[in-house]
């Protein structure tokens, strides 16, 4: 009997530090780390399923509006049972205390890193690291174990990071939803911090007229920060 499974990528960012954060679990059961997933329940769609996997493994209650399906992992050898994983993303803007829930030992927020062709994963000694760009799904299966020891993540959760991550990238320019992770309203500064670590580039090669300028219809002018103290508040922007 094949079951589906529920698994998320959840997003967030640290404003103090300005870095760009993705959530894992250490697995009770395996004591690895991974993405949080859940099996689909026969009276939940998969919407549904994935906003209670957050509620149940970090505690956090969220509207539909905050999910958005990343893709399906249909793999026959993706797990030693017939498992069929429906994925989605998840935008969390204030960066929640996390709360492990049932079958987590623990939660934590990894800051996400450049690697040479993949992204890094780091949260104090731990580093994990998503799948390289030049390892198709064919063979990320057929040597499975391999990769998996490389990343040091549960089963394909490597290669549904760099899904995750290719899809974040190749949208900056037409459709950037990962600017929810600043909440509703966001400087061009944070935008372009967000931009040069998902394009594995120092903020400085990304200018900010040129920025504005190219990016104009995507992003509608609001407003200035509220800052306190000495200094010109910048405009603030929020998505069209």
């Amino acid at each position: 009997m094949v079951e589906i499974s529920i698994t998320n990528v959840i997003w967030s960012f640290n404003s103090k530090t300005k870095e760009l954060l993705v959530l894992l679990l250490k697995r009770a059961e395996d004591k690895m780390w991974g993405l949080p997933t859940t099996y689909l329940r026969e009276d939940e769609n998969a919407e549904e399923a994935s906003l209670r996997l957050v509620r149940e493994k970090i505690g956090v209650d969220l509207p539909l509006v905050n999910t958005e399906q990343l893709a399906t992992f249909t793999d026959i050898h993706r797990s030693k049972k017939r498992e069929l994983a429906l994925t989605y993303m998840i935008y969390l803007p204030d960066m929640p205390k996390l709360t492990p829930g049932y079958g987590a030992d623990d939660a934590q927020w990894f800051s996400v890193a450049s690697g040479h062709d993949n992204y890094l994963l780091k949260y104090k000694k731990l580093q994990f690291e998503t799948l390289r760009e030049n390892v198709d799904r064919n063979k990320f299966y057929a040597h499975s174990e391999k990769y998996r020891k490389n990343s040091g993540l549960f089963s394909d959760h490597s290669l549904i990071l760099r899904t995750a991550f290719s899809r974040l990238k190749n949208r900056l320019d037409y459709s950037p939803t990962i600017l929810r992770i600043l909440g509703p309203t966001f400087t061009l500064k944070q935008a372009r911090m967000v931009y040069s670590i998902l394009l594995r580039i120092s903020i400085s090669e990304i200018d900010n007229s040129n920025f504005r300028k190219t990016h104009r219809r995507l992003f509608q002018e609001v407003g200035t920060e509220n800052i306190k103290g000495a200094g010109r508040p910048g405009k603030v922007y929020q998505l069209k």
